[in-house]
């Protein structure tokens, strides 16, 4: 996990280059959240090169930008941001040779001896820029894992090609002109962008004629293929050279996960898991039930109207978005990544479960067809949303966030299950039946009252969401609110967006928000 940044010049000189590293110097200053244990820059042919770390993996090989002395990738450079879960098996099939135990050094072995067609072979989270000599076949490699779990962002300007981890890295100039990476892209000065992987059709990319197998006929075999897919994803994601630990809410889909990691841990190995909310919010009753059933090291931060008031301006700095549902759920999650820094380096959550098995309340009145369109839809927007947020909000505090639940080959499992179980019943249920699937694959892992707990937006289940309605008026005192715009910006639906919207453009002023951001229906 880190912060990476590439400047390629379409007509280098040696004072273009050189320009082009002060500027790269500027924009890793920017990023150095994301890594703050250690830094390292090179210019390669006509790209330079930079990488903030955070060592998770190899802590004494891994440095980047990375090369390899031998072999096919011998002239080729990279850096990485994400993690690459399958790279041991990947190190079996390719020829090498490896000097480091990173899993980043697999991407430079992959591109050398694969091409950009072999990135669909890397399972995990990542976005990286590969870059070699000027007569290299491929002078630069640009890629971003199928969902976007990792941020990736870029921009042409001046006959250079800025490429950056986070909108703030991009200089005030340059800002009107950064746009998305897109997920489940690859990118070459020759090619240009080309998609690898369909995840509506093809989630795995294997290019079948039925690449995710048949619908489940029986409850029972989609429980066994759920709960054995998600353990293994777990699992995978527990890979570390350093200590994991848990965000638990006490909802469903982060108890699963801590419960997996309870199962899967080395004998005697402490599972930590962090909760946090207003004192005595229901996210935080329910995660101290799940804590003790599973026998976890619960840790909780606690917090008043106050803090949430003064510290949203970091938050909203941090996860570069005034999207108002995702700064209020990115607030629990800011000062909970901050305590869970100082005990761990790494975190796995539940997000992609309400994706994958139709979780959210406004999908209740939905019949199978708009289901479908509407899983399709939230699945394709978490890259600037969710995803956005538990990236940003934990990359602040130097910790890297894994999500289980959104592993490609789950995603082809919950592909098989038909669309008529995931229908939601009736909300005047007692016992709720959202991802009733999902709840039924996990019987007996959880008490009851977890695993059949009604669920809540994180921002209301932690308390945030009633602090923001009791302080909305002392956050934006503007009478008439509704008659101010925020010159670049879409006019703010609420007054709690309003007060975002300020922070932001004070912050990341000139982006364009429709090129970068995510927006939900409602505020």
């Amino acid at each position: 996990m880190c912060g990476i940044a590439a400047i390629h010049d379409f007509r280098p000189t040696p004072d273009r280059l050189r320009a082009a590293e002060q500027l790269g110097q500027q924009m890793l200053d920017s990023i150095e959240h994301r890594g703050p244990d250690g830094r390292g820059s090179r210019v390669v042919g006509a790209t330079w090169l930079g990488h903030t770390r955070l060592s998770i993996v190899d802590l004494d090989g891994g440095s980047q930008p990375m090369t390899n002395a031998d072999g096919a990738a011998r002239d080729l450079w990279v850096v990485a941001n994400g993690e690459i879960y399958n790279h041991d098996a990947l190190r079996d099939e390719l020829a090498g040779p490896f000097e480091t135990g990173s899993d980043s050094e697999v991407v430079l072995h992959v591109i050398a001896e694969r091409g950009t067609d072999g990135v669909h072979d890397m399972r995990g989270m990542y976005a990286f820029c590969v870059a070699g000599p000027d007569d290299a076949t491929t002078p630069m490699v640009l890629a971003r894992d199928p969902l976007g779990v990792k941020p990736l962002y870029w921009a042409r300007h001046d006959d250079r090609l800025l490429v950056a981890s986070e909108l703030c890295a991009f200089p005030s100039d340059v800002r009107p002109l950064v746009e998305e990476f897109p997920p489940g892209h690859h990118w070459t000065p020759e090619a240009g962008l080309q998609p690898y992987v369909d995840l509506r059709t093809d989630p795995l990319g294997t290019g079948s004629q039925d690449p995710v197998g048949p619908q489940f006929t029986q409850r029972a075999q989609a429980h066994i293929a759920i709960r054995e897919t998600l353990i293994k994803a777990t699992s995978e994601r527990m890979m570390a050279d350093v200590p994991v630990g848990v965000f638990l809410s006490g909802g469903l889909d982060s108890s699963i996960i801590a419960a997996i990691m309870a199962r899967e841990s080395e004998p005697g190995a402490t599972v930590h898991s962090f909760a946090a909310g207003t004192a005595d919010s229901p996210d935080l009753v329910a995660a101290r039930r799940v804590a003790d059933a599973l026998g976890l090291e619960h840790h909780e931060r606690v917090y008043t109207d106050d803090e949430v008031i003064d510290v949203l301006p970091e938050v909203v700095r941090a996860t570069e978005s005034y999207e108002p549902s995702l700064i209020r759920s990115a607030v629990p999650n800011y000062l909970l990544a901050e305590l869970a820094a100082q005990h761990v380096k790494v975190v796995l959550t539940g997000e992609g479960a309400d994706e994958l098995f139709a979780g959210y309340h406004h999908l209740r009145e939905l019949d199978a067809d708009a289901l479908r369109d509407a899983l399709t839809a939230g699945l394709a927007a978490l890259h600037n949303l969710n995803l956005q947020r538990c990236d940003r909000v934990t990359m602040a505090h130097g910790l890297e966030a894994r999500v289980p639940f959104l592993a490609r080959e789950l995603l082809a499992v919950a592909q098989r299950i038909p669309l008529e179980w995931k229908l939601l019943g009736d909300d005047g249920q007692e016992r709720a039946h959202e991802k009733a699937i999902l709840r039924e694959a996990f019987e007996g892992w959880l008490p009851e009252e977890i695993l059949w707990r009604r669920k809540e937006q994180f921002g209301d289940g932690s308390g945030t969401a009633d602090v923001m309605t009791r302080r909305a008026e002392s956050f934006v005192p503007d009478a008439d609110w509704r008659a101010v715009r925020i010159p670049g910006l879409p006019s703010a639906r609420s007054r709690e967006e309003l007060g975002y919207q300020r922070i932001f453009a004070e912050h990341l002023g000139g982006i364009r928000a429709e090129a970068v951001l995510g927006r939900f229906a409602t505020a």
